[in-house]
């Protein structure tokens, strides 16, 4: 449980890295990095970090992305961090007005994704020291501000979270535009020859009951199963029951029709 698959990382049209500046907490910088790893990212940078990738609660906390703070590039300032960017974002949760309000423009998670659609180069993703942010200095060599949707009584997420949910929302975001994710159907349809052939078993299996409400029966299986979308190997698996349920059925009631000809597929009416 929790044990990372042998699997590449999935694809993106750009090459992410993440940035801190001046991190203080080891805990907090290996749960950067397992969130990262997460979601699919392993490009880690460190502007003057104040406590060690090799520290010991940093690779606890970081599980199975160690190999992120082992490849963990360390840089004495932000522009050298960011000098072969060809996009620099910033992050921040103070939301300032008045004199301040044009440094702190800022773009929502879902409305940075959309700038990033086709985008082919490096984008650097920067987030400043714990309790502090950035600085107005560093703000100034980003390119355009993100900020969580945050409720404003309590706008400052940690470090750790802040990474981990704007990762999960570039993530969201390819899955959205066609990477699939193993072991996850992508699939939210059944196809119109099953949806004709579970249409068909639920028939015959009302028909098998003793009921004089087997219409009205079959009526409301339909509407229920089918409005609930089943995806192809749901719709196989109700199949299956209701096939064995209409099997049975037709065996406690002696019908001449199961001895002559015992069904083990359902096929549509022409």
């Amino acid at each position: 449980m929790g044990d990372r698959i042998k699997s590449p990382l999935p694809p993106s049209t750009y090459e992410l890295e993440v940035i801190l500046v001046g991190i203080n907490h080891p805990g907090n910088l290996g749960a950067v990095s397992r969130a990262m790893l997460n979601y699919g990212f392993d490009k880690l940078t460190l502007v003057n970090p104040n406590c060690s990738p090799h520290d010991p609660e940093a690779r606890n906390r970081a599980k199975h992305s160690g190999y992120i703070l082992e490849n963990a590039r360390i840089e004495d300032s932000l522009s050298d961090a960011v000098s072969g960017s060809s996009l620099v974002i910033g992050t921040s949760g103070k939301r300032e007005v008045g004199s301040k309000i044009l440094r702190r423009h800022f773009l929502l998670p879902w409305e940075m994704c959309s700038k990033l659609e086709g985008f082919d180069g490096r984008v650097s993703l920067v987030f400043g020291e714990e309790g502090k942010g950035l600085t107005g200095s560093q703000l100034g060599l980003c390119d355009f501000l993100v900020t969580l949707p945050t409720w404003e009584g309590y706008p400052i997420a940690n470090l750790s979270h802040a990474v981990g949910q704007i990762c999960y929302e570039l993530h969201r975001d390819r899955i959205l535009n066609g990477v699939s994710i193993l072991g996850v159907n992508s699939s939210k349809s059944i196809s119109s020859d099953l949806r004709l052939i579970l249409r068909k078993s639920i028939d015959d299996f009302c028909n098998s009951l003793d009921s004089d409400k087997s219409e009205l029966i079959n009526d409301v299986f339909e509407r229920v199963i089918l409005r609930g979308l089943p995806i192809d190997s749901e719709a196989e698996r109700m199949i299956g029951a209701f096939v064995q349920a209409a099997t049975a059925l037709q065996k406690q009631s002696g019908d001449e029709e199961w001895r002559r000809n015992r069904r083990k597929r359902v096929t549509p009416d022409s």
